[in-house]
C-alpha cells in the first residue's frame, strides 16, 4: 500500500545542501575536541540529522529499504524529536511488510505532533492494511477535521470502503453456504488489506469448506511460523484434519485453541460438532458388529444429520449404512447410498465394489460392468479383474434368452423338475388353448409355446446346459440353432399324440402332425409360421 511519495523527500536538494565550507566546519568541529553550548550541539545534531535523512531518502527512492531505515533511526537518534523522520521509518517498514512495526512509527510520529496530517494519513493506511477499518476510519476522521482538502484522505477512504463493502459481503456469502462467493470477497478484501490476519483466516477457512486443504494448510503454516500460539491458525489447522476424518487430532487442536481463547465460539462450536460425529459414528460401528443392523442403521443416519460439509467422514458414513443395507437385502438402499458415498469420494474402491455387488444381486449386470471397470482404472489387481469378468459373463448370459425363466425354474433345477416344468408350461402356452384369442394374442402364445420347447431341448441336454450355464454362445455349438427344435417330437413324447380338444399342427414345414382323435370333430390343423 505504501509508495515511494509516503516519505518526506525534499523536492529540490539543492536548496537545502549544505555548501563545502559548512561541511568542512561540520568535520572539523567533529575532529576536535570542542566543548559546545547545548544550544550549539542541538543545531549540530539538526544538521547532521538532515543529512542523514536525505540519504535515507535516497535509498528509499532506490528501494534500499534497509539501508534507508537504518539511515531513519540514525536520523531519529540525533533527533527524536522530529515527527517526519519517525513517518520515514514507517514507510520503509510497511515496504519490508512490517505492517505493525510500521503502525507504531506512525503512531509516534504523530504523538510527537498531534496535528502532522502525514502521520495520521500513515496510520489509516497501516490500519487498512492490518484490515482494522474502525481504527483507519478514526484516523481519516482526524486527518480530514485538519486538513480536509487533502487528496491523500480521498485515496486512503477508498481503500478503507473497499475493505470494509468486501468484508459485508463475505459476511453475507458466508451466512448463505455460498462459500465460492466468500472466497472471492476474501481474496479481493486481500489485495488491499494485506496484512489481514482476519482475512487470512476467513480465507483459509472458506478453503477448507471448499475441500481445499492444502491451500488452507499452507496459509495457516505461514502464520503459525510467525506465531506457534496463534489460536486462528491453530482453529483452521484443526478444521483440515477434521475435514479429512483424522478427528482425535482436531479434537487435540480445538482444546488447545480453547485453552489459548476460552471465547473461540467457533473452535467451541466445531469441538462440540467433531465430538458428537466421532460417538455417533463409534457407535454405529459398535451396533454393526454386534449384529444390531436396525439400530446400527439408525445411529448412522443420525451421525450424517450431523454436519453436512464434513464430506470425508460423511462418505465413510454413507458406505457403512450402505453395507448395512446389504446386510438387510435392501439393495436399492445399498446402491443410493453408495452413490452418495462416490460422490463425495470419487475415489472410494469400497463404495464402487459394494455398489456393484449390489448391481450384481439385482441382476443390472450393465450397472455391475461399469463400476467394476472404474475399479480396474483405480486398482487393477487379479481379485478386481476377475470381478470385472464375471459381471461382463453375466452381462453377456443376460443378453439371452433365460431358459429357466421361460420354464419358471431355478438354476440348480434336477432333470424330473425340468421335465415337469416343460409339461406345465407346453400345456399353458399351448395354441390349443388359445384359438378363440385374437390373432396378436395366438401369435403371442405360440412364440411361447416355442421357447418353451427349446428351453427344454437345452435344459434337458447335459452338454448343452452347461455349455448354455458357463456364458457360450450355443448357436456356435454342434450347429445349434432354436429354429430348428422340433417342438412337436417334443410335444409328442410327453403326452403321446393327445391333446386337450386334438388338434393338427404343423411345425416348420413340415407334414401336419394329427393330435386329435381320429380327425374327428373339434379338431383341427395348426401351422406354425
Amino acid at each position: 500500500m505504501a509508495c515511494d511519495s509516503d516519505v518526506e523527500i525534499i523536492e529540490d536538494p539543492a536548496s537545502t545542501k549544505m555548501d563545502l565550507d559548512a561541511d568542512d566546519d561540520v568535520m572539523i568541529i567533529e575532529s576536535m575536541d570542542v566543548k559546545l553550548s547545548q544550544e550549539e550541539q542541538l543545531e549540530l545534531n539538526k544538521k547532521l540529522a538532515e543529512k542523514k535523512k536525505d540519504e535515507g531518502n535516497l535509498a528509499y527512492t532506490a528501494k534500499k529499504y534497509t539501508q534507508a531505515l537504518e539511515l531513519y533511526s540514525q536520523a531519529i537518534g540525533l533527533c527524536p524529536q522530529s515527527a517526519t523522520y519517525y513517518n520515514n521509518r514507517s514507510a520503509c517498514l510497511l515496504m519490508m511488510g512490517q505492517h505493525r512495526q510500521a503502525l507504531q512509527q506512525a503512531r509516534e510520529a504523530v504523538r510527537l505532533d498531534p496535528k502532522y496530517v502525514k502521520g495520521l494519513l500513515r496510520i489509516a493506511k497501516c490500519q487498512v492494511i492490518l484490515g482494522d477499518v474502525a481504527g483507519s476510519d478514526s484516523a481519516l476522521k482526524e486527518a480530514a477535521a485538519l486538513e480536509s482538502h487533502n487528496p491523500g484522505i480521498a485515496t486512503e477512504r477508498r481503500n478503507l470502503d473497499a475493505v470494509t463493502r468486501l468484508s459485508h459481503e463475505l459476511d453475507l456469502a458466508w451466512q448463505k453456504g455460498d462459500y465460492r462467493r466468500a472466497l472471492f470477497c476474501a481474496e479481493r478484501a486481500l489485495t488491499v488489506a494485506t496484512g489481514s490476519a482476519q482475512l487470512r483466516v476467513r480465507r483459509a477457512e472458506c478453503l477448507v469448506l471448499l475441500g481445499r486443504y492444502a491451500e488452507a494448510q499452507d496459509i495457516v503454516q505461514d502464520m503459525l511460523r510467525a506465531d506457534s500460539m496463534n489460536a486462528d491458525a491453530l482453529y483452521v489447522r484443526g478444521m483440515c484434519l477434521y475435514y479429512q476424518d483424522d478427528v482425535d487430532r482436531a479434537l487435540t487442536h480445538f482444546q488447545q485453541v480453547l485453552r489459548l481463547a476460552p471465547d473461540h465460539q467457533r473452535a467451541r462450536h466445531v469441538y462440540k460438532q467433531a465430538k458428537s460425529l466421532k460417538t455417533k459414528k463409534d457407535e454405529g460401528n459398535m451396533a454393526f458388529k454386534k449384529d444390531k443392523l436396525q439400530e446400527a442403521l439408525r445411529l448412522y443416519t443420525e451421525a450424517l444429520a450431523i454436519d453436512p460439509h464434513n464430506r470425508s467422514t460423511n462418505s465413510k458414513l454413507f458406505f457403512n449404512r450402505a453395507t448395512v443395507q446389504s446386510r438387510l437385502n435392501n439393495n436399492e438402499q445399498a446402491v443410493a447410498d453408495c452413490s452418495q458415498a462416490i460422490k463425495l469420494d470419487s475415489g472410494y474402491v469400497k463404495a464402487y465394489l459394494r455398489r456393484a455387488k449390489c448391481h450384481m444381486n439385482t441382476e443390472e449386470y450393465e450397472e455391475a460392468v461399469r463400476d467394476y471397470e472404474k475399479v480396474c482404472s483405480m486398482d487393477r489387481s487379479q481379485e478386481h479383474r476377475r470381478l470385472l469378468a464375471e459381471a461382463k459373463l453375466e452381462l453377456k448370459k443376460s443378453k439371452r434368452k433365460d431358459y429357466y425363466k421361460i420354464l419358471d425354474l431355478s438354476r440348480t433345477a434336477t432333470t424330473d423338475e425340468i421335465k415337469k416344468a416343460y409339461r406345465k408350461q407346453a400345456l399353458v402356452h399351448h395354441p390349443d388353448r388359445h384359438s378363440n384369442a385374437s390373432p396378436e394374442q395366438r401369435k403371442e402364445q405360440e412364440h411361447r409355446f416355442k421357447e418353451v420347447g427349446e428351453a427344454y431341448s437345452v435344459l434337458s441336454d447335459r452338454n448343452k446346459r452347461a455349455r448354455y450355464d458357463t456364458g457360450q454362445d450355443l448357436d456356435d455349438a454342434d450347429g445349434f440353432s432354436g429354429a430348428d427344435v422340433d417342438h412337436s417330437n417334443i410335444f409328442q413324447a410327453f403326452f403321446g399324440g393327445q391333446a386337450p380338444g386334438g388338434f393338427r399342427f404343423n411345425m416348420g414345414g413340415q407334414q401336419p402332425f394329427d393330435f386329435g382323435h381320429g380327425g374327428g370333430g373339434g379338431g383341427f390343423q395348426y401351422t406354425f409360421g
